[in-house]
């Protein structure tokens, strides 16, 4: 049984992917992977967004991770995809916070970098390393469960860490005046 189950998921809108880790002192292991798929596109949004509901929900109960970490939005093609991928983000955040599960949010490149040691890693990079850290000997058949596996992979890496608090401009002027620029003749 391990000490900790991390949940790492991958929104999206059409499949979901999704990866539970254990920790085992400083070993891991993989103990589940695997994609959502919440319909092709002639699915109404909403449907589909009540499936990645109840399927995240069903993942929670079966594994009930301790923690959990989850991709940050930072590019879609156009404006309307990147409305669905933030739509599927908050179905995520919402079933996560239900279940009253920490969620630690990762940039792609903070994955990237964590598990293969290069931000700008290809997906086929970041799956050769999650196969070979994990001891996976099939290629799952959607980048989307590996992806996964990996935000899990790198919150385990990080979770040791401090997280960077945000700041907010009032502190952060308070703490470098030199920054700040008034226009000539501004008393």
């Amino acid at each position: 049984m391990p000490e900790l189950r991390i949940l790492g998921v991958d929104p999206g809108s059409l499949r979901c992917g999704y990866g539970v880790i254990g920790i085992h002192g400083t070993a891991l292991e993989v103990l589940d992977y695997g994609v959502l798929q919440l319909g092709d596109s002639s699915v109404a949004l909403g449907e589909r967004l009540r499936c990645l509901f109840e399927g995240l929900r069903r993942i929670l109960r079966q594994h009930s991770p301790a923690e959990a970490a989850v991709e940050s939005t930072f590019y879609a093609r156009d404006a309307q995809a990147l409305a669905k991928l933030a739509a599927a983000r908050g179905v995520v955040l919402l079933a996560l916070a239900l279940s009253r599960i920490p969620v630690a949010e990762y940039a792609p490149r903070q994955v990237k970098q964590a598990v293969t040691g290069r931000g700008g890693a290809s997906k086929q990079q970041v799956q050769y390393m999650v196969r070979t850290v994990l001891g996976i000997a099939e290629t799952p058949a959607f980048f989307d469960a590996t992806d996964a596996l990996a935000i899990a992979l790198c919150h385990a890496f990080r979770r040791g860490q401090p997280m960077q608090q945000s700041r907010s401009w009032e502190e952060f002027l308070r703490e470098h005046p030199e920054r700040i620029w008034t226009p000539p003749g501004t008393p």
